[in-house]
């Protein structure tokens, strides 16, 4: 019990990437008629995972309250307390389909506090003074992933003004980190091999940027669409060229990272289709889809191994990351 209360909160990754495929077996059903039961099956599983995750991150709060502290002020860690909110909008969007108001709730709460984790921590973050090494794409979740997908929810409740609001505020944000990890990435020193498979989430932001974008917009997709999913095509040609290099890093929770950005991309390429796209388009949806099926079930299966090994939570995870200070 107590290494299970002592769960990071990089563990709520496991669902966006659930979420994620959930979403595209959903789309899947409606534009190859593919069976309705295996998206919502995965949802399931999602919403369940976040539920236990949920209650596991509190009870470590309220006793393994010195590892949570801990967690919230490091340097690279810090950042991912903001799953949590996002993970909860993603439930909410997820079970929009069988009850509005369950949905609104939750999708208003996880909308609220990423808002607030967003201007804590970047205000924090703005002070200065932090080691250049420490710099991620895990920095990417507070401003650019909490404003896109909060740019999905509150579209799909039809607050159409907000969520376009939320998509400038994402993608200006995206923009100006983009330039900063590009820098340390280029010049400094090499990612410590614990921080390697982060880089998943390197082309997580054009695609979910582009899943945003298409929330606010009708009819076949436009020119600034196929843009942002181009970018993060080549985003992920960059990262798939450097496996073999974030895997001196063995198998761990954090590969899971590359869930959500492989998941959305294939949700975007379906969502062209949907929407009248053909030609390439249809080859990519049909690729990405696929690539997004065998990246999760081999990560999921993965962590069910380590689940029975005993080793799915790290028996000291902030060390890990001594390596980047």
């Amino acid at each position: 019990m107590r290494q299970a209360i002592s769960i990071p909160a990089s563990f709520f990754g496991m669902v966006l990437g659930l979420v994620g495929l959930g979403g595209d077996w959903r789309i899947a059903h409606r534009i190859w008629s593919v069976p309705s039961l295996i998206g919502e099956s995965i949802i399931a599983l999602a919403v369940g995972i976040w539920g236990l995750l949920l209650l596991l991150y509190t009870a470590k709060w309220l006793w393994r309250r010195s590892e949570a502290e801990a967690e919230f002020e490091h340097p690279v860690q810090c950042c991912f307390v903001g799953l949590l909110p996002v993970s909860t909008m993603l439930v909410g969007l997820a079970l929009l389909r069988y009850s509005y108001n369950v949905a609104l709730v939750i999708g208003t709460v996880g909308a609220v506090s990423q808002l607030g984790f967003a201007i804590f921590r970047t205000g924090q973050l703005w002070t200065g003074g932090r080691d250049p090494l420490t710099t991620t794409p895990i920095l990417y979740l507070p401003t650019v992933a909490g404003n896109f997908i909060t740019a999905n929810l509150v579209a799909a409740f039809g607050y159409g003004d907000l969520a376009s609001l939320c998509f400038g505020a994402g993608l200006l944000a995206w923009l100006a980190l983009e330039s900063v990890l590009m820098h340390r990435l280029y010049v400094l020193a090499p990612l410590a091999p614990a921080l390697r498979p982060y880089l998943g989430i390197q082309f997580a932001p054009p695609v979910v940027g582009c899943s945003a974008y298409l929330s606010l917009t009708e009819g076949p997709p436009d020119l600034v669409a196929k843009g942002l999913l181009g970018y993060g095509l080549l985003q992920v040609l960059i990262v798939a060229r450097m496996l073999p290099w974030i895997m001196v890093q063995p198998f761990a929770v954090s590969y899971w990272a590359f869930t959500f950005g492989l998941t959305v991309m294939a949700f975007d390429t379906m969502k062209f289709v949907e929407r009248g796209a053909g030609g390439l388009m249809f080859t990519l949806a049909g690729v990405s889809f696929v690539i997004a099926n065998l990246a999760v079930g081999l990560i999921a299966i993965g962590t069910v191994w380590l689940v029975i090994r005993g080793r799915i939570v790290p028996s000291a995870p902030l060390q890990a990351y001594d390596g980047a200070r």
